[in-house]
């Protein structure tokens, strides 16, 4: 038996281990839901009594079907690949806080944009069709003179000076609009963030709790910038009627210019603010002469100053610092900066409390701090999440459809879900998300005789680009056919491969998936449109061409005078294939020919398809020393290089079977002559077969399905070409009749 005073020692020893387990949770904790959990300062006033939810301190959200206004700055491809995650972060939780999930505001982007994003923008938009997302480009080549006088050393150029001008470029009749950089992640409804506009009044409204001054700005309501969890402070002031911005004070202690020796910053008021979110009254800041204002500014710091360290940040903070009853401090959520020296831990308890994550770090992603983790994780939840799932109507509001979805929406009505070739019906009208030039690109200089390699592919082919780019050392236009979360495997790909990314001239455009048959003819018309040489060699990912034959093709395409002359041509490139995954590449045509000799090459699909390439006269071209003409024949499917501006491709042929087929008739229709090149090859590597064309070879309805589309493509044929078109009918009912 125990003593009488041990179970009394033993209990107030396990209290005392509870209560030191309970004040260590909340002092040093991670939280057990969201991994975040910090004690919440900023210069040491404390916030350790808020809340875990701020829901009840937010101002009445707009009114439904209300439109609100976002403008971003935007120039490059790696910028215009942040944007899109930023806006997927938006339309996600404008539709969270409702179940079912649907939005209830319009919204309208204002993008200004160099020729690189609005190129790849107004693509992605336009294939996005999300309903109620208004987009309207500024040109930025015309705001760059009036800014171009501030010295900049921030990584963004004069991108990053853009924003103080938006109030001069954006419509007058545009009264207030939400400013964001493009590396911000939402992590809550932006109704939210636009209904902080109501606290710019003059008025203290009576159910908004107050905190007390804060220091670094004496006198105001500017604790307000700390937390969503405030303290009531009946006897704060009414904010000033000349607030024109709403902005977050910066969470580190640049602007106090003690971060180094001779650091010496820009002028800011206290800690300073951070211009990553910006609320801006247009019609207000108008009002204040805001270009003299901050232009006058800049000029008189510049005189002591060389350059610029943080953009407009520095500028907006000067001009703050002159005249503080401009601004209007908004709770820190609304932007928590994850620099390198980042005090806002101090800003958050709860992952609830997250409205807004700035990467605002050059080192984006790789950023340290103490809930990187967690801020990561959120982030690439958008980077791979499916785009598509995001086009959702508003429910009750004023039709606001894209351009085109209305006829599309009908055509898709109109389809019979029993009819057995739905899926091919269905998957020819799916209108998909594309995203040209994915990586950054440098277009080829202008050469009038120069050739652009085109081809598509999916992911389970991404191993074949690393040997295409040593055998082509031009120009690439290839499409990906790739989920989002594809996408982000791709560019990690790419990124760490020394041979992919070290060329630039290979732009990458990404066709995201939906639907369950491979689109090929439109992923090769995305990467048709998207070539910029005269000249295009129409390719397959999975063959590989001779090593000189980038430059064979320019040389012929000189030598025939294709470009000085009305004549059509389709110069045919001889495809072979190889059953062996490893063998020793040929040098050249002789070389070649001894491995066809010798049975270690064969020309392409002999075996399974030979009327596929058997018009190029293979024996002819054993000995041929100059290009000779082949006429059309049922079935044929070579390898062509052909003028950018060919027939494209028919998007009706998705799966497999007859989709260059289609094309060579079209080129045959519209009178090009087919000239076999001499010196010219290519050859197929082995692969795994697709499923595609594991279900054509096993599937009786598939192949009925195909059977279908070819007789409606002749129909289409007969409409367009009258009597010529005879021939191709004719061909394929004997075809037909052979099989």
């Amino acid at each position: 038996m125990l003593p009488r005073g041990r179970p009394r020692a033993l209990g107030a020893a396990t209290l005392l281990l509870l209560l030191l387990v309970v004040v260590g949770f909340f002092l040093f904790g991670r939280d057990p839901e969201y991994g975040l959990r910090a004690a919440a300062t900023f210069d040491g006033d404390p916030y350790g009594s808020r809340n875990r939810s701020a829901s009840g301190l937010h101002p009445p959200l707009p009114p439904k079907c209300e439109l609100l206004h976002v403008a971003i700055v935007c120039a490059g491809h790696n910028s215009s690949r942040e944007v899109i995650t930023l806006v997927k972060s938006v339309l996600f939780y404008s539709h969270a806080r409702l179940f079912p999930p649907k939005r209830k505001n319009p919204l309208h982007l204002h993008l200004v944009t160099d020729a690189v994003a609005r190129n790849i923008l107004e693509t992605l938009f336009r294939t996005w069709m999300v309903p109620a997302l208004v987009i309207r480009f500024y040109d930025a080549e015309e705001l760059k003179p009036l800014i171009s006088w501030i010295p900049n050393t921030h990584y963004s150029g004069l991108y990053g000076l853009m924003k103080l001008v938006l109030p001069s470029i954006l419509p007058l009749s545009l009264a207030r609009v939400i400013v964001l950089d493009t590396d911000v992640t939402f992590s809550s409804d932006i109704a939210e963030l636009w209904a902080l506009f109501a606290h710019f009044s003059g008025e203290t409204p009576a159910t908004l709790p107050w905190p007390a001054p804060s220091p670094a700005y004496p006198g105001s309501c500017c604790g307000l910038a700390r937390s969503p969890h405030l303290q009531a402070a009946p006897s704060c002031p009414p904010l000033p009627d000349k607030q024109v911005v709403g902005l977050v004070e910066n969470q580190s202690d640049w602007y106090l210019g003690n971060l180094w020796k001779n650091h010496r910053p820009w002028p800011a008021l206290g800690r300073g603010f951070n211009t990553g979110v910006i609320l801006l009254w247009l019609d207000r800041l108008r009002q204040t002469g805001w270009e003299q204002m901050w232009t006058l500014m800049a000029k008189r710091e510049l005189l002591t100053l060389t350059a610029t360290s943080l953009a407009d940040q520095d500028v907006f903070n000067a001009v703050i610092k002159e005249h503080p009853e401009l601004v209007h401090p908004l709770p820190c959520v609304w932007n928590v900066q994850l620099s390198d020296h980042t005090l806002a831990e101090r800003c958050y308890l709860e992952a609830a409390d997250l409205k807004v994550i700035h990467w605002n770090s050059p080192k984006k992603l790789r950023v340290k701090n103490k809930h990187a983790e967690f801020f990561r994780n959120l982030h690439l939840t958008f980077l791979g999440y499916d785009g598509k799932l995001l086009r959702r109507e508003l429910f009750g509001c004023p039709n606001q459809l894209p351009p085109g979805a209305e006829q599309l929406q009908q055509a898709l009505a109109q389809l019979d879900e029993e009819e057995p070739c739905f899926e091919f019906r269905q998957q020819q009208l799916t209108v998909h998300r594309v995203h040209i030039t994915f990586l950054p690109h440098q277009p080829p200089p202008p050469r009038p005789h120069d050739v652009t390699l085109v081809a598509q592919l999916s992911m389970d082919r991404l191993q074949m680009l690393e040997a295409l780019c040593r055998h082509w050392s031009g120009p690439m236009s290839l499409a990906l056919y790739l989920t989002d979360a594809d996408a982000q495997q791709f560019l990690h790909f790419v990124e760490t491969s020394p041979v992919l990314s070290a060329r630039k001239d290979v732009a990458y455009h990404i066709v995201y998936r939906d639907g369950p048959l491979y689109p090929v003819n439109q992923l090769r018309n995305v990467a048709l449109a998207q070539a910029l040489t005269p000249y295009v060699f129409l390719s397959d990912i999975d063959f590989l061409p001779a090593y000189s034959l980038y430059d064979y093709l320019r040389a012929s395409i000189e030598q025939l005078e294709l470009g000085s002359r009305p004549r059509k041509a389709a110069l045919v490139v001889p495809a072979f294939e190889t059953l062996h995954y490893r063998f020793s590449f040929p040098n050249s045509k002789a070389e070649l020919l001894t491995l066809l000799d010798a049975g270690s090459l064969h020309i392409f699909r002999y075996h399974e398809w030979p009327q596929g390439h058997a018009p190029t006269a293979y024996a002819h071209w054993r000995e041929a020393q100059a290009p000779y003409q082949v006429q059309w024949a049922a079935d044929y499917e070579p390898y062509v290089v052909v003028p950018r501006d060919c027939p494209r491709y028919d998007p009706r042929f998705v799966g497999f079977g007859w989709n260059k087929v289609a094309h060579i008739i079209e080129l045959d229709a519209q009178e090009y002559e087919l000239l076999v090149l001499p010196e010219a090859f290519s050859i197929h590597l082995p692969h795994a077969p697709s499923l595609d064309i594991s279900r054509f070879r096993s599937s009786p309805a598939y192949r009925d399905c195909l059977q279908t589309l070819k007789e409606e493509f002749h129909q289409d044929l007969s409409r367009r070409y009258g009597a010529a078109a005879l021939k191709y009918l004719t061909a394929l009912q004997q075809s037909q009749s052979r099989a």
